[in-house]
Parts: C-alpha cells; structure tokens; sequence
C-alpha cells in the first residue's frame, strides 16, 4: 500500500472549489428516478443519461471525482470511450460503489446491515484495472422507537472498517459512508446524539482495523432536524451542530468530509454546505457528494428526449457551480436566481 499516493487522491478529491457527483444508483433508484419523468429504465436509456453528465463542458471547474455503479464503469461514451477513461481525459477521478446495499439485520426488527464483503478483494483488484482510483461503501442507521441499537451501529461500522482497509490494500481511496437517515419527526438534537454515537464507532474499528485516516474521506449526514419535524433548524443551526459533533469524532488526519445531501431540496444542501465553510477554518476540507441534489433539475429538463441534452447540461453545470460557491462559503440564494434570468 503506497499511502501517499493514496493520500494524493484523497487530497485531489477534495481540491478547493471541487467536490463529487455521485451517479452510483443501483437499477431500483435510477428505475425512480427515470419512472419520475416517464422514461423506462433501460440500459440504453441509462448509457444516455450518464452520457450527457459525463460529457458537460466545463463542469470540472467544479467536479473533481465520479462515483460509478458497477454497470456505468463498464459503460461507454457515444464515441466508444469507456466512461472511467473519458472522466480521466477531463482530469476527473473515477470511482465505484462497492457495496451491495442495505439488507434487513437478523434479530434486530426495523435496522440493516451492508453486505457485499464476500469476494469484494477480487472485485477490487477488477474495478481497479477498470480504471477507478477510489471506492464507496454505504451503511444505513435509522432513527426511531429504541433504534438504533448498539448492535446496529458497531456491525455497519465493522464492516465499513473491513471495506476501508481492503480498499487501502488495493491502492483504492475509501469513502466510508455512515448514513444516519433523517426520516422521522425527531429532533435536532437526536440527529446529533445518534450520528455522535454512528461516528464514534466507525472511527473506533477504523483504527481497530488499521485504516489509515490520511488515504480515506468521510461520507456523511449533516446533522438536521428529523424530515417530519415541526421544528426545523436553520441554515446556520445544521452548520453549528454538525460542526460540533464532527470535530469531536473526525481525526484532523482525515483529508475530507464529503456530505450527501439526503432527502434535502437542492438549495437547501447547498446552503447548509455554505453555511460550515462561513464558519471555516475546518481541520479537513469540507466538500460534497451529492447525487439527486446535482442531478435532479438535469433529469427534470432532459426527460429522455435527445433535443433537451444541452437545457439539462446546463441545469447540471449551475448546480455544480452553486455548491463549488458553497465550498468556499460565497454561495447565496439571490445567485439561482441570477441564473434563472440569465
């Protein structure tokens, strides 16, 4: 394991100004996400749509890294470059999804463990050669009645630490993902006591199994108030609780933390976002890695037809470029507005 090198991409994912798209969608979210605007969810289709992401002039501006799903790596553009080579040619760092999501936990009604461990060295090795340079892992923790559980948490940290050092034994950068779910009518301060709880195990069997916090990034929840919530904290709360809670769990060593957006609207990730670089200097570079939050305004103008590529291009590039703002804490709303009447 070269941990510089590894260190060097981990760095070159969160370079300033920069953060990830995440088009990692298993076949059940993109079929959603394609249902939403009637287009079926055929390979083609799905070829087409990664296509017309990939392909966006400009966005690298504000794109450093792509999070792949393993049909999109094997992939190719309408020229015949395969995707991981036509993203690099951009200086665009490829990256793959490795997991095979979220199953129900034995014994523990309501809660789910990742799996996906089985044969993952051997897939590692392929998505390697393949052309990705970093991998992702998600576990999920949901809140609710007597949940989560110890049980839940320290098995989805376990195996997110097993994930992580087998990647870093590949030559691969690891986003480890602990996602705790913000479905529910619960608080601001039980979504910081539950991802206070989720961090601190993670980062114990992250150590435990010998990852190095140098050559991996964090992919997080902010900490917000529960979706259903009659009180909804502000802009400026969600930065200062999810500040508080990382700094006491995320070793200074860890070049990155690159959110998800979750169930937020597009504005709101982005605003949030700004909101913790306003507050800044951090101990690691405070970045995105956002899927439905980059995508949906493109998906919603492109809706399958050939002639809409260039609208949904440019809805894409402006949501890239909003949320570059927000990593250096200049974002603010009156700039959608600038581009709806530009």
């Amino acid at each position: 394991m070269d941990l510089e090198k590894l260190n060097q991409t981990a760095q070159a994912i969160v370079a300033e100004g920069k953060g990830i798209l995440a088009a990692d969608e298993s076949d059940s979210t993109i079929k959603k996400r394609f249902d939403s605007i009637g287009v079926e969810s055929t390979e083609e289709h799905r070829r087409a749509y990664r296509d017309l992401l990939f392909t966006t002039e400009g966005v690298e501006e504000y794109i450093s890294g792509v999070i792949l799903f393993d049909e999109t790596i094997r992939q190719s553009s309408l020229d015949g470059t395969p995707f991981p080579k036509l993203l690099e040619s951009k200086g665009v760092i490829p990256g793959i999804k490795v997991d095979i999501g979220a199953k129900p936990l034995a014994l523990a009604e309501g809660e789910t463990i990742t799996e996906g461990l089985d044969g993952l060295r051997d897939r590692l090795e392929e998505y390697r050669e393949l052309g990705a340079r970093f991998t992702k892992w998600r576990g999920v923790i949901s809140i609710g009645k007597n949940i989560p559980s110890e049980y839940c948490l320290w098995t989805n940290a376990h195996a997110l630490a097993r994930f992580a050092a087998l990647s870093q034994e590949a030559g691969l950068v690891p986003i480890v993902e602990p996602e705790v779910l913000m479905d529910g009518d619960h608080s601001i301060e039980r979504s910081f006591e539950v991802t206070s709880r989720t961090l601190h195990a993670v980062f114990t069997e992250l150590r435990d199994q010998r990852v190095h916090p140098e050559g991996m990034l964090l992919k997080p929840n902010m900490v917000l108030s529960g979706y259903e919530s009659p009180q909804q904290a502000s802009h400026e709360q969600v930065a200062e609780e999810t500040i508080r809670c990382f700094k006491r769990h995320v070793p200074a060593a860890v070049p990155g933390i690159v959110f998800l957006s979750g169930g937020q609207s597009d504005e709101d990730a982005t605003a949030n976002l700004n909101a913790m670089n306003a507050m800044g200097p951090h101990p690691w570079q405070l970045s995105f890695s956002y899927g439905r939050a980059l995508q949906a305004p493109a998906l919603k103008a492109w809706g399958g037809k050939e002639e809409n590529v260039e609208a949904a291009q440019r809805a894409y590039y402006h949501r890239a470029k909003m949320n570059s703002a927000a990593r250096t804490g200049m974002y603010a709303p009156e700039m959608e507005r600038e581009a709806v009447t530009a």
